[in-house]
């Protein structure tokens, strides 16, 4: 029996997606639903996904915690 490994292709594109939040495109965006007694998933809320700079500003605000930098 022969076994082959080969690396899965990578994705040569990269696909830019829009921050919620400021509406700039991100290649990545976060929502945190859970963090101890912060649960978002049971309260009824429009969902939001931001991009790093303003997920960091969004959990500076909420927690008191990280830089809090971000876009103005």
């Amino acid at each position: 029996m022969s076994y082959s490994n080969t690396e899965p292709e990578e994705a040569t594109e990269e696909v830019a997606i829009r921050c919620d939040i400021c509406g700039e495109e991100a290649l990545s965006v976060r929502r945190i639903a859970l963090d101890g007694e912060y649960d978002r998933l049971l309260k009824p809320h429009q969902v939001q996904y931001a991009c790093p700079p303003c997920s960091e500003k969004k959990e500076h605000a909420r927690t008191g915690l990280g830089r809090g930098s971000g876009r103005s």
